[in-house]
């Protein structure tokens, strides 16, 4: 991998990572037109290394929820008045919440990094999830806010978010449809979708650094693609935010499917191989 090939990822992550298109899927279409190994660890934990540049965007635009969460969530350990507070419980909802990606995530390392990488894998999850996103908005309620958030609410978000590993699904586009199918609005669904994703992505791209840095990838474009998608990813953020109070994540829908067939067209006719 050169200087060129880490800009280009890089941008793919900051402009896919929070929007409900799949950041992994579009990562492993670049990287196969790129002409780098899918299968090849080197690729894999890159990957999750410049997917920290989007989680700095992310903590960067929240930085004034983050704070104000992280405050009440320590106070509310030493000061049971803080307890009842919404900003301690949600705090504890984040938490809560991003535990099932870490064990589902762990245990299935092998297999996520593995035969999931197909573009087979892809291309399925990029057809089958639009299903689910479209199903999503048609039984949205939207009547609830971010103070109506429940530990449930959290739970089922991170257990759907776990659905993401599978590259081609959207990490956004399966926490935003399960916020959706509970009752939030899309603002609601689509801050949630964002809470969590800092535990989930850091987590991943702290266990994948060391492998990232002494592979032959190196420090230099590790670095570069990181901090690009970090630029990009946080102008992605704002957008999206504007976006989805106004607007259904179908309006994604057509695009993912047209990338989907695409792809089983290129498989099926063996223009492109799978790994």
């Amino acid at each position: 991998m050169d200087y060129i090939d880490a800009i280009i990822l890089g941008i793919v992550e900051g402009l896919t990572e929070f929007l409900p298109v799949s950041s992994t899927g579009h990562l492993t279409i670049a990287e196969k037109a790129l002409g780098l190994q899918l299968n090849d660890p080197s690729i894999t934990a890159y990957t999750a290394v410049i997917q920290m540049g989007a989680i700095g965007a992310v903590l960067l635009y929240f930085r004034t929820d983050i704070w104000r969460i992280a405050v009440a969530w320590v106070r509310g350990l030493v000061r049971p008045e803080y307890r009842g507070h919404f900003d301690h419980r949600l705090g504890w909802y984040i938490i809560v919440g991003s535990i099932p990606i870490g064990i589902v995530g762990f245990l299935g390392k092998d297999v996520i990094s593995g035969p999931l990488r197909s573009l087979w894998w892809v291309a399925g999850a990029l057809i089958v999830w639009s299903a689910v996103m479209v199903f999503a908005e048609w039984v949205a309620t939207q009547e609830r806010g971010e103070r109506d958030l429940t530990v449930t609410d959290s739970i089922i978000v991170g257990l759907v978010q776990c659905i993401a590993l599978v590259p081609g699904v959207s990490r956004s586009g399966a926490t935003i449809s399960g916020g959706l199918m509970r009752g939030l609005d899309r603002v609601t669904a689509t801050r949630l979708s964002f809470f969590l994703s800092i535990p989930a992505l850091i987590a991943a791209g702290l266990y994948e650094l060391k492998d990232a840095v002494n592979s032959d990838i190196g420090v230099g474009p590790t670095v570069v693609g990181t901090l690009v998608s970090f630029v990009v990813a946080y102008a992605t953020v704002a957008w999206l935010l504007r976006f989805v109070a106004d607007h259904p994540i179908t309006w994604f829908v057509p695009y993912r499917l047209v990338l989907g067939f695409g792809l089983l067209g290129l498989l099926a006719t063996g223009a492109i191989s799978a790994t």
